[in-house]
């Protein structure tokens, strides 16, 4: 294998080993995935040369455990040595990012944004295995899936958020926004948390109306992922006859959730002014005709694998009410779904 993915569906007692033999194909845009494409889909926030839409084929292809996984040694871990180093953002670049963040809701109009940053920790040699491992056992609700691969790198995620699934001949998605620490008492959710659900919501109705002629949605409710809850919207609809895939996937990415609104003016001023150099954080990867799975999962709680380091990231929703401290905590803590899984790291 040149490159390979596992991925354990939520809530699944075992894992899935996806692996390919030569470099896997890279697509254009996300509307050529139809109906016809088989394999482990991984996509960026923003696909670029630098950052591609890879799609890995299934040449070989097993079920497994995730303690068999552990054990796996012989899997090709790709940490794109060479590569341009990337600056994580420390606080007072969050700071400096956030100040514009707010300011350009009185300039621009946009009505939300999400600021993303990154943070490194050390380490002197790990087993990726072994953390995929660690992640199914810490995260059952989530979608955990390690990829691998010479365009990408290496990723580890564990992630509650779908982003397109199928079961049968009916279609799911979520809107999932808001965050909050878990404690055992029913959370009082903030007009800016319920606000910010209601735009993502709204935004992923309007684009499944483009596509479906039945769509039915449950929420938002109160939903867990590991230490911290969330609102959530589910949505269920069946694709018009002139619908592929590669259509939906392209009209809901990306989300309100991991964006902003209006989605192309808060996509632009993203890539304009955010520090984060986001790669594949917040883009989704799943399979996609994959012995009877399509599940594409937004890539959230996720960390890249390099040489001598992790690299985490998290994001958070900004609204006109938004407050700095409050939003650096919330990635602090979204960002403790990987660092509870490393030993002895340090950060830098």
């Amino acid at each position: 294998m040149d490159a390979f993915a596992i991925y354990r569906l939520p809530h699944a007692s075992h894992c899935t080993l996806v692996g390919q033999s030569g470099v896997p194909a890279t697509l254009p845009e996300l509307k050529m995935l139809d109906g016809e494409e088989r394999g482990f889909v991984i996509s960026p926030f923003t696909p670029d040369d630098q950052s591609p839409i890879i799609v890995l084929r299934p040449d070989v292809m097993r079920q497994c455990t995730c303690d068999e996984v552990d054990k796996m040694m012989y899997l090709p871990y790709h940490t794109m040595r060479g590569e341009r180093p990337l600056q994580p953002a420390s606080r007072e670049t969050y700071h400096e990012d956030f100040s514009r963040f707010h300011r350009a809701f009185s300039a621009t109009g946009i009505q939300k944004l999400v600021l993303a940053r990154s943070a490194d920790i050390k380490h002197g040699g790990m087993v990726p295995g072994h953390l995929f491992s660690q992640a199914c056992t810490c995260y059952p609700e989530a979608f955990v899936a390690m990829f691998s691969a010479p365009q990408c790198g290496t990723w580890l995620i564990a992630t509650p958020e779908l982003l397109l699934g199928r079961d049968g001949d009916r279609w799911q998605t979520m809107a999932l926004a808001g965050t909050m620490p878990y404690s055992e008492q029913l959370p009082s959710w903030s007009d800016k948390n319920v606000q910010e659900q209601a735009y993502v919501a709204r935004y992923i109705k309007d684009c499944l109306d483009r596509y479906s002629d039945e769509v039915s949605l449950t929420g938002p409710y109160t939903t867990r992922a590991g230490k911290l809850v969330h609102l959530r919207t589910d949505f269920n609809f069946s694709l018009s006859d002139n619908a592929t895939v590669g259509h939906v996937l392209d009209a809901l990415h990306p989300t309100p959730a991991v964006c902003g609104l209006p989605k192309q003016e808060a996509h632009r001023f993203i890539l304009d002014h955010e520090s984060c150099e986001r790669s594949y954080y917040s883009g989704f990867s799943g399979p996609l005709n994959i012995q009877g799975d399509t599940a594409m999962f937004v890539s959230l709680r996720c960390m890249r694998i390099l040489d001598d380091r992790f690299r985490l990231y998290a994001g958070g929703g900004i609204l006109p009410q938004s407050e700095e401290s409050m939003e650096w905590d919330e990635t602090a803590a979204k960002m403790q779904a990987m660092l509870s899984l490393i030993d002895d790291g340090t950060e830098s």
